[in-house]
């Protein structure tokens, strides 16, 4: 009886952890999106760092960009107001949706505070490929007076 319990206890909790297993991920940058063929419409967070000349602003607070990770590049879409510090270059986090055309479509775009701000995975990801600048980190946390921990959002 207590076996039996033991198992099914045992195949329940795996079966949670596998579900979870996309959850857990703070973010997912543009290879692995590429890597896991995530399908058009299935809600995911989005990192990297937007690339310098993608900015594209249209009409009606429309906004067009591009998210890389060094070695992977994802065309965001998105409409609304975006952060204050949002820039070129620098590490954001975008939620939303792949449209069937792969485009990532954001329903909120999160920057950083500081300009210095990279996500740690966006940073190991950058020193794992080899484009690693060792001034990325060197001032951050310097001028928020957070340890480099706080978001700007924005989200329609």
């Amino acid at each position: 009886m207590i076996g039996c319990a033991l198992l099914v206890l045992g195949i329940a909790v795996a079966l949670v952890l596998n579900a979870l297993r996309d959850s857990i991920v703070f973010f997912s940058p543009p290879a692995m999106v590429a890597e896991k063929h995530i399908p058009a419409g299935k809600r995911f967070r989005l990192g990297g760092l937007v690339e310098p000349g993608s900015l594209q602003r249209g009409e009606h607070l429309a906004v067009s960009f591009k998210i890389s990770d060094g070695s992977a590049t994802l065309p965001v879409a998105y409409q609304g107001i975006l952060p204050d510090l949002f820039r070129e270059g620098q590490g954001v986090v975008a939620e939303g949706a792949l449209d069937p055309a792969g485009v990532f479509k954001a329903d909120t775009v999160l920057a950083k505070h500081d300009e210095t701000y990279m996500p740690k995975e966006v940073a190991d990801a950058l020193k794992k490929q080899g484009h690693w600048k060792d001034d990325y980190g060197a001032n951050a946390g310097k001028k928020s007076g957070d340890g480099g921990k706080s978001m700007q959002g924005a989200s329609r």
